[in-house]
This record gives C-alpha cells, structure tokens and sequence, in this order.
C-alpha cells in the first residue's frame, strides 16, 4: 500500500465512503394578505459534488444541537456527532457549506475532509511485500523448536533481538489486559499467529465516520492490496504458538480500528471515529502508521484543513486524557521536519484536483496525527542501527526509534533481508518496510510498559519509552542512506537526543525489567 505513495505513513490504494443526503432548504413564507408569494428564503445549493465535512464546535450538548440543525438547513446531513469533543461529521453537496457553516454561532472551524466527491461504496511502508514460506518441517521438529521459545521464522526476525524483544518475552511477554488497536486498513483477524491474541470486541469500521462493529468489518476490503494493517498486527502481537512469527509482546491483545476507505485513503471523520472508539474501549495503545488524507501537511491558515487537523487532534487528546498512548510514524520521504520549509508536491492525493507544489513551514502545516501534540512519533532503522534511507527526521520532532527495514542495511544469515517480516492476509508472511513498521515495534514496547506497569499514564508510559531508549547518536561520517556518494541527511543534536533517533532506540527488555 505505502509503495504506491513511498512518502506516506502508509500507502494504499482507494477512496470509498457510504453517504446518504438530505439537503434541507428553508421553506418559503407566504404573505397571508398579499396577492402573490412572499419572496422564497434562498434555498441551500445543492449543485456541488458530495463531499464530507467535519465540524469543530464548543463540546458541550447545546452547541452540537444547535450545529446539528444548522447543517441540516445547509443543505448538509449528520453522519454522527462526537458531543464529548465537539466534532460533528456531515456530509454535502452544498459548495458553500463550510463557509456557512462557519459563521453560525458555537462553530469554531468547518472544513471538507476531502477534495474528490464520495463514490458508493495512506500508510508508511514503502514497496510491496515479499511473501515468505515456512519452512517445511516435522511436527516434531517445530514442537522441540517452540519449546526452545523460537517461531519458525524467527530466525529471518533480525528486528526482535535488535530491541531485545526477544529477551523480553522470557521475562514478561504481556498482559491479557492490555490491548493495542491498530487503526489502518483492516487487520486478518483469521491469520494463525493473530487469531489468539485478537480481540473483536475492541474493533470496528470507521469508515464511514461511524463505528460499525458487524462481525468481520475490521477486516480487510481487499487482501490482495490491504495487507498493511494486518502486518503492523503482527509486529505488535503476533503470538508465540509455534506457528510463523512472533510479535513484540506476543501475549498482549490486539484490535483492529479500520479507516482506509477502498482506495486506501485515510480520511479525518474516519480518524476522529477511531480515537474516540478506542478511548471507550479500554484500549491501552493505539498504532498510527498513516497521515490523514488528502493533505500530507495540513495548513492552519487553510480553513479546510485548519479543521482536519483540529478534529483529529481534539480526538487523539481524547483518547490520551482516557488513558490511551497513541504512536505515530513519521513518514517516509526523508524530510527533515524541523526544516524551516519542505517541498510538499503530493497533495492533495485524492484527486479531486491536481496536487500543489507547494512550499510549507512543518512548525506550523502539521503531519497528522504524527506532529500532533502528545503522540510519540517515531523514526525508522535498519539491521544495522542507521536512520533508514526513507525515514523523516528532525530534532524536536522525533521521539524515539525503531526497526523500520532498509534494503541498503543487510543483516547475517540467514536473513539476508534488511525488510521486517510479519503477517499477511490469508495466513502469509512477507517482508515490508517504511516507518509504518517502526511504529508498530514501539506500540509494542509501549504495551509491554504498560503490562509492567499497569496504573501509569500515558504521559509517564512515553516518558519510560524514552529514558530506556538506547543512543546511537549522531552518525561521525556524512549520512549517505543509500550508498550513492550524496549526503542525503544531517543529523543535529547531541548523543542523548538528536534529529535522527530522537531519544533513542525502544528497549523492550528494559521495558519488562
């Protein structure tokens, strides 16, 4: 999915969403004494291509009413309305919508979440998956082997005993009462090495804006090309049952918070619904492997994406303020998020009109949800303990790092794979990589903390996850990430923090100590 878009969080593929409207006008007054009609109120248009809006207002029960009426009079109908944080989610086809909508009374922003209209019905890994075999093998055998605490191909796992995950789960590998919820693109709850450790009361559709939780909407639309949440499960909580792989904190529980529409786009009402569900059901960790489509960076003197960003962030505070820690991945177009200004040519991607090339500040035009306020964001490394190629950085911006894959970094036999391997829909294994698999490897971490430590924060989960990160420190030699002969990054900071790793590397053994 991220390969198609190398630059996003996740990349995949197409925009769907399940809308019915209604547009409301105002009905025209007659003059009782008069021989013709009194003038008609002028009626909402309606003439506009449909599209869904999010709605920002004060969070109290009144206001949300009172805009809930409002948007109806618009031209415009309620999808769900998030009365706790002051979101409501419509749609429309009303091309003055928002700027109505803005001038009523309690609303603070109103914006469209998209550009191209909603059809009847991204992430951060970068190139398609390479499928892995199991070995064939006695039953026997694979009993001796997962007596001695190995999977099958954990051998081909270089990224487990990188952060000493290891280790860790001889000591502790987590808590039945901790869940992570992997908000993407569907997770394979039927996978062998996830179904004991998946969790379908914590999931849903979001898609839609609203949660669904039919049986079986978690999953994927298409295996074939939505592969990418179910692989993040597997870094996170793959099971160690003597089957494939194993996760980061292979005892812990994992749900599926899906929010990519059928062309893989992840649109803000889908967001906002999967933080607030995630907030309500007791779920510990959420893993963000993703930036909110269409607009990479979401500019606040913009009021469509000034909006955007307000509602995801009012629901990912949200969430945090009940306890959960959100992790995010910082993307992968080797970015220097601290810059004073980055080239941004890919948005809006869902075309609904061309992509602008446009020049933003990143302290002020923000990557959602990873640069939001509270989420750990987290940079990529490959088998050899280096930024990878791809990975954003930036001093300030960076919280902490982990395992990602690169192919320039090639570890020993009998990998040869600088990629991560995990799950894939249907029972397969494949090797992927993008900051969308470093993520998942810190959610891990931050739910084996949590299994430790079960009464703390999520403030003083992030503070742990960087006092036991590991520094490499800024690299001596010029970074050349791919072998070219170029300098393709600097790194700024000191040995304890820095651009690159931020606090450092995630220790998971530390982490259960």
């Amino acid at each position: 999915m991220a390969d198609l878009r190398s630059r996003r969080h996740a990349l995949l593929a197409v925009p769907v969403g399940l809308a019915l409207t209604a547009s409301l006008g105002l009905l025209p007054g007659v003059a009782a004494a008069a021989p013709q009609a009194a003038p008609v109120a002028k009626q909402a248009a309606t003439d506009g291509p449909l599209l869904s809006y999010v709605v920002n207002t004060s969070a109290d029960r009144a206001t949300v009413a009172k805009v809930k009426k409002a948007v109806a009079a618009v031209g415009g109908s309620v999808v769900t309305a998030y009365e706790r944080i002051g979101v409501v989610v419509a749609h429309s086809k009303n091309p003055d919508f928002a700027k109505t909508l803005r001038a009523v009374p309690g609303v603070q922003s109103a914006g469209a979440t998209r550009t191209a209209p909603i059809l009847p019905a991204a992430t951060t890994d970068v190139g398609k998956p390479e499928k892995v075999k199991l070995p064939k093998t006695s039953a026997a055998a694979a009993a001796r082997q997962s007596a001695g605490g190995a999977e099958p191909l954990e051998g081909l796992q270089w990224d487990l005993p990188a952060i000493k995950a290891d280790q860790a789960a001889k000591v502790n590998p987590g808590s039945r009462k901790v869940t992570v919820g992997v908000i993407d693109t569907g997770v394979d709850d039927t996978h062998p090495d996830l179904a004991p450790n998946f969790s379908p009361a914590q999931s849903a559709s979001c898609v839609s804006g609203k949660a669904d939780t039919t049986p079986g909407a978690w999953r994927p639309y298409d295996p074939a090309k939505d592969y990418h949440g179910t692989h993040v499960a597997g870094t996170i909580a793959a099971a160690r049952n003597g089957v494939g792989i194993a996760g980061v904190a292979p005892n812990v529980k994992v749900s599926a918070l899906k929010v990519s529409n059928k062309d893989s786009l992840f649109y803000a009402e889908s967001v906002v619904c999967a933080f607030v569900f995630a907030a309500e059901h007791d779920i510990a960790v959420t893993n963000n492997s993703y930036y909110v489509d269409p607009w990479m960076f979401n500019c606040a003197d913009d009021p469509d994406q000034k909006a955007i960003g307000e509602s995801v962030a009012r629901a990912a505070k949200y969430a945090q303020d009940k306890g959960t820690v959100n992790v995010a991945s910082a993307g992968n177009s080797n970015f220097d998020l601290a810059a004073k200004e980055i080239a941004d040519d890919s948005s809006p991607n869902d075309k609904g009109r061309p992509a602008q090339n446009r020049k933003i500040d990143p302290s002020v035009c923000l990557d959602v949800p990873a640069q939001l306020p509270g989420v750990v964001t987290v940079s990529a490394t490959g088998a050899k303990g280096q930024k990878s190629y791809y990975s954003n950085y930036g001093l300030g911006q960076i919280d902490v790092a982990a395992p990602g894959g690169d192919k320039y970094q090639v570890p020993e036999l009998p990998g040869k794979d600088g990629r991560i391997l995990s799950t894939l829909p249907g029972g397969e294994w494949g090797f992927l990589q993008g900051t969308s698999m470093a993520g998942p490897h810190v959610a891990g971490v931050a739910a084996l903390l949590k299994s430790a430590h079960p009464k703390s924060s999520p403030q003083e989960i992030q503070w742990l996850l960087k006092a036991q990160a590991d520094n490499p420190g800024c690299p001596t030699a010029p970074y050349d990430g791919d072998g070219d002969g170029k300098v393709d990054a600097v790194c700024t900071g000191t040995k304890p923090v820095n651009g690159f790793y931020g606090f450092g590397i995630v220790d998971a053994l530390d982490a259960v100590r």
